[in-house]
């Protein structure tokens, strides 16, 4: 209970959503909902080559170590500004070093990344789609966050203007 507390959850929270708590809940369950989604493979997406096949299962695998990479990173720099509430936290800082400066929310990237390399992994349809699904729930999240992160760090219009919110030098 003292991890929740001090992560900004409260008992009021949950009855209000004023942290965004209902958002960290549906995350959950759109990364839920992406591992058991049954697998999807069109007709025309057989893949009856081994080389080929070896060759799509390396592309998810970089694509996997590339989002774990952002998620520890992620973490770490974090470190003690860590909560799973797009508010920020009552004492936190604005951290805009290590993996901060090449995305805003590497977190975020991290789970997309692997969303896709996990499509791909299982070359499913479906689990793209639902890889679509959750860069647009993480999208709409982040811009709720960020519309937060502004209120209270005044450099973070700045930040956004530097940095990108999703892909590194790209979006």
């Amino acid at each position: 209970m003292k991890l929740l507390r001090d992560w900004g959850f409260t008992r009021q929270g949950w009855r209000s959503g004023e942290r965004g708590e209902y958002l960290v809940l549906i995350q959950g369950l759109l990364l839920i909902a992406l591992v058991m989604l049954p697998v999807y493979r069109p007709a025309g997406l057989n893949i009856n080559s081994p080389a080929l096949l070896y060759g799509i299962w390396g592309i998810a695998a970089i694509l996997g170590v590339g989002a774990f990479v952002l998620i520890i990173k992620g973490l770490l720099d974090l470190g003690g500004n860590l909560t799973p509430l797009p508010y920020p936290k009552e004492n936190g800082q604005l951290v805009q070093t290590g993996i901060y400066s090449l995305v805003r929310h590497p977190l975020y990237s991290g789970l997309i990344l692997a969303a896709l390399s996990w499509a791909i992994w299982q070359q499913s349809l479906f689990h793209l789609a639902g890889g679509v699904i959750l860069f647009a729930f993480l999208n709409a999240k982040a811009s709720r966050e960020e519309a937060w992160l502004s209120q209270k760090y005044p450099d973070y219009p700045n930040y956004q203007n530097r940095v990108k919110k999703l892909i590194p030098w790209l979006y």
